[in-house]
């Protein structure tokens, strides 16, 4: 298996249907969205970067939350329907990114990872957690979110990634956990 799934495996996804995981259309993403907007305890961030953004629908809500939003996805067909979806959107931006070979310059005040780390194995994960960690400016947070349920093709499930999260060493504290039946989040701050 592959350590990180490859943008023309993703971008066949969007050939096949525009919406792969209903992003825009499922109670699940709603609520999940919720209370990823809710776990950001109602601050706002001068710098932030979402990675793995689809077609931009968690990209539009965090939008309000931040003045300058930087929005990657490595696949062609999701980068051009979640510019299409935030056009006109004061200070987001949506590029085309291959993490972590084209990660960008931070630090970054928050760093949001919703349903994308289980892309990449274990040890390839600790290795991109390790990058992530060092580009959260000092009282910034890294916000991940991920299924717990069964998933196919992917190296690891929504635990395994949270597990390995947790228990990284480093300079982030856990701000804010949660476990629902569907998924798991958990917000890692760094001290100011």
């Amino acid at each position: 298996m592959r350590s990180r799934m490859s943008a023309e495996y993703f971008d066949e996804l969007y050939r096949a249907d525009p919406d792969p995981w209903d992003l825009a259309t499922s109670d699940y993403e709603r609520r999940k969205y919720a209370v990823t907007i809710d776990a950001l305890d109602g601050r706002r961030f001068a710098r932030a970067l979402e990675i793995g953004c689809s077609i931009g629908v968690l990209t539009e809500r965090l939008a309000p939350w931040c003045d300058d939003l930087l929005a990657v996805d490595a696949a062609p067909r999701a980068v051009e329907a979640a510019a299409a979806r935030v056009a006109g959107t004061p200070g987001v931006r949506v590029e085309r990114r291959s993490i972590p070979a084209d990660m960008p310059d931070g630090p970054f005040d928050l760093i949001v990872c919703s349903e994308v780390l289980y892309y990449w194995d274990p040890p390839a994960l600790a290795s991109l957690w390790e990058r992530l960690k060092a580009t959260v400016a000092p009282g910034g947070s890294l916000l991940a979110v991920h299924w717990r349920g069964p998933v196919r093709h992917y190296p690891q499930g929504g635990d395994e990634v949270h597990t390995l999260l947790r228990s990284a060493p480093g300079a982030l504290e856990i701000g804010r956990s949660g476990m629902w039946p569907e998924y798991r989040l958990d917000r890692f701050d760094r001290p100011s």
